[in-house]
């Protein structure tokens, strides 16, 4: 694992002024130092630090034999690069060490991922692996806990586990040999010995997804909520706009008999570059959530960052908290420690015009309208390449961007939202995340402006009025 950890970090250093020159690099988001990066994983706060794990390709801007980066921070807003913490090199894992979570075991970190191995005539094989840490740097793999159990295929992967009362749990993502995604729940005293549960959701004869991934499931609000990303579902209105979904179920799980009891699903985020989220506890006893600004075979080798040899990026963390059945987003409180130069425009009243305003723009920026009321349709368009609007009479949100993809196309995700009160927007270079009503609503996107446009642009064609506040971040 040393060599190839070792050749890891010779491609950073070999290719880090080609990186850093692109002017689509962000500023105050997680992203590779070199290839591609997908999944967030392994959140954990341990010892004074936060720490974020990631699905990373050194060698490529492709998928392949993935490792495991990692991150490391004390505010979850100033990051260190430190040394990868897995490289796929062993015979449970030589073609990628996937995604996975983390745990303390009585001060000891502990990580869990999936070894994908494909033989000499290409069949998959899937192992679930443990790998262990006293420093929290440096990490000794222990082999294979979990096994494939009979009546699923080998994709089954995406481990997270968790302790309830005394007991270790695992969940994992996999696709039943009937083809059908599910949440399938294993069980341990020791973190090496697990007893198969059966699956707490889905197998709905291929009606929602044939394969499930990156689950996790944890207490919030006196609930159960279990957060899942479907594979296979078709667009339906203005949801599952994507290739892949991520979203969650609500209910109560029932330890004792793995029953998990649960309402319908419900998207994560509205936009188009969100998956694979992940979260933790934090040291304020918050639910905290990152998730890969990405989605795969969405588009992926068109983002124009691959010129540069690197793609993707995570997130902005955001701390989750539940009203009634719905999961509300909330940018955690520490990104104010970013801002700097508020401008602020009290009582802006708009009437059928277009409006720019002295201070606000720029390439890395928080905005925040407040009080929002209107008739008519309220746009913002953003640097000439991606907008918001809020239709008042529809009640529909709408993003829209020009695509990357398909020159001279623009396409939109949209949302039904009974009222827009509060809108909140962060522009980091070339990721957009907005927040609607404090959470209630998400879009996230990336967009690749021309680099010289830093214009923010207020449009109604009826009436609007907010009190607005922009800062510069970072």
């Amino acid at each position: 694992m040393k060599s190839l950890i070792q050749l890891a970090e010779e491609e950073i250093k070999k290719y880090a002024s080609i990186v850093e020159s692109d002017p689509n690099r962000l500023r105050y988001h997680l992203m590779p130092p070199v290839g591609l990066m997908n999944d967030p994983n392994g959140l954990i706060y341990w010892r004074g630090e936060y720490h974020v794990f990631y699905q990373w390709m050194p060698f490529q801007t492709t998928h392949g034999a993935k490792f495991w980066g990692h991150y490391t921070s004390r505010d979850l807003i100033h990051w260190q690069t430190q040394v990868p913490a897995l490289a796929p090199d062993e015979w449970f894992d030589r073609n990628g060490c996937y995604s996975g979570s983390a745990v303390d075991n009585d001060g000891v970190l502990t990580l869990f991922y999936t070894g994908n191995v494909k033989d000499d005539q290409g069949v998959r094989h899937t192992y679930q692996c443990m790998a262990i840490s006293n420093d929290g740097l440096h990490f000794e793999k222990k082999g294979v806990v979990i096994h494939l159990p009979d009546g699923y295929t080998a994709h089954f992967r995406d481990p997270k586990v968790w302790k309830h009362e005394n007991t270790w749990y695992m969940v994992i993502g996999a696709q039943s040999a009937q083809l059908d995604g599910k949440a399938v729940l294993f069980r341990s005293h020791d973190l090496v010995h697990w007893e198969h549960v059966g699956a707490i959701a889905g197998g709905e004869n291929g009606n929602f997804g044939y394969m499930w991934e990156c689950p996790d499931v944890f207490r919030l609000g006196g609930k159960d909520v279990l957060i899942v990303c479907p594979q296979g579902l078709q667009p339906e209105g203005m949801h599952y706009q994507n290739v892949y979904q991520a979203g969650y179920f609500v209910g109560q799980m029932n330890y004792e008999t793995g029953q998990y009891a649960h309402g319908t699903f419900t998207e994560l985020d509205r936009g188009f570059e969100f998956y694979a989220p992940q979260t933790m506890v934090d040291e304020y006893g918050r639910r905290i959530m990152i998730a890969w600004m990405g989605v795969p075979d969405q588009d992926e080798d068109k983002h124009p960052t691959i010129a540069y040899r690197w793609v993707h990026a995570l997130t902005l963390p955001r701390e989750l908290v539940l009203v009634g059945d719905k999961l509300y987003q909330r940018p955690i409180e520490q990104l104010q420690l970013l801002r700097s130069d508020e401008v602020h425009y009290p009582n802006v009243s708009l009437h059928k015009e277009t409006m720019q305003f002295d201070g606000v723009k720029g390439k890395t920026v928080e905005l925040l309208l407040k009080h929002i009321e209107g008739q008519g349709v309220l746009s913002i368009d953003i640097q000439n390449d991606v907008s918001f609007s809020y239709d008042f009479e529809k009640r529909v949100a709408t993003l829209q961007r020009e695509s990357f993809a398909r020159q001279g196309e623009k396409e939109k995700r949209q949302c039904v939202l009974s009222n827009l009160r509060t809108l909140h927007i962060f522009i980091d270079t070339s990721s957009i995340e907005i927040f609607l009503n404090e959470g209630e609503e998400v879009f996230t996107a990336r967009f690749f402006p021309h680099e010289k446009n830093e214009h923010i642009v207020f449009k109604t064609n009826g009436r609007a009025a907010f009190h607005l506040y922009k800062w510069k971040l970072c």
